[in-house]
């Protein structure tokens, strides 16, 4: 790693993460260790998320998909930065498809109730559109606005541009006995060849699986295996999620990214600004905390 390197993450991440990266080691391993997969190759990679939710694995059981009698149209803009102008027919909200038999009938409800509010003229806005933290794996999700990596020897820290959501994964570490449910979990993580595999528990039940609002409980257990193909031009995301007070069995999902070289990450705001009103449209409100967290 080049020495100005942490400088120039330290411009686009701020103090607390330049403090991180400059504390751990390098991302190389020792003189004779096998390489580590490189996610982040300087300040100008990020990575953006293929829209259109969790992509169901070869076969076996899979995630929540639409319901092919509602099929969701996706305006994507042509370009990015957003140019302004949005082209093309009415978006629509995803419309889940509640047959999956992954689920258990608690959960199948939630998902029904809110098919027939969008269905009936109302709104499906995600999470994000309200600055609410994302958890995992609906962390994967988080579209238009790219992710960033942090890779050190002791910890790989993602970090998405929108609102600045971070992960932390701490390396060759196991989890704790009893961690406290928090928003993203305890994550934990090491390097199987070109594979970074993350473990993670510990999360609250206020967060959804997906863009679909698929409940979970605190009993979730999700495994992702991070891996670069075509090349290193797509980062791809092979998911297990485990979660026997809302699934009736275990099941798996691919999320991909595409490469993104915008240049160093910007400043999006997110709580601090309007533009997340979304025209006074009903969605739910900007979280306030009501006493600090420290």
């Amino acid at each position: 790693m080049s020495s100005d390197k942490p400088n120039r993450i330290a411009r686009r991440f701020g103090l607390g993460l330049a403090v991180l990266l400059c504390a751990g080691a390098t991302l190389w391993p020792a003189v004779g260790a096998e390489p580590v997969p490189d996610f982040s190759t300087d300040s100008r990679i990020g990575w953006i998320a293929v829209p259109g939710g969790f992509k169901p694995p070869a076969s076996g059981p899979g995630p929540v998909t639409n319901d092919p009698a509602h099929p969701q149209v996706v305006n994507l803009l042509p370009n990015y930065p957003p140019s302004g102008r949005i082209q093309g027919p009415q978006p629509t909200f995803p419309v889940s498809d509640i047959s999956n038999p992954i689920l258990q009938p608690w959960a199948r409800e939630e998902l029904r109730k809110r098919n027939e509010r969008i269905l009936s003229g109302g709104t499906g806005f995600g999470r994000q559109a309200s600055c609410w933290p994302m958890g995992v794996p609906g962390f994967l999700l988080q579209g238009v606005q790219p992710v960033y990596f942090i890779q050190t020897a002791k910890e790989v820290t993602m970090v998405w541009q929108e609102d600045y959501q971070t992960r932390r994964i701490f390396l060759n570490v196991p989890h704790s006995a009893h961690p406290k449910p928090s928003w993203f979990g305890e994550s934990v993580g090491h390097y199987e060849g070109d594979t970074l595999v993350v473990d993670t528990i510990g999360m609250n039940d206020q967060t959804w699986i997906d863009n679909y609002r698929t409940p979970h409980t605190d009993k979730l257990h999700v495994v992702e295996r991070f891996r670069m193909i075509d090349g290193g031009k797509t980062l791809e995301v092979n998911v297990h999620v485990d979660d026997p007070g809302a699934f009736t069995m275990p099941w798996n999902a691919i999320q991909r990214y595409g490469r993104a070289e915008f240049g160093p990450m910007i400043e999006v705001s997110c709580a601090e600004g309007m533009t997340n009103d979304y025209f006074h449209l009903d969605v739910e409100p900007i979280p306030q905390a009501s006493k600090p967290d420290f």
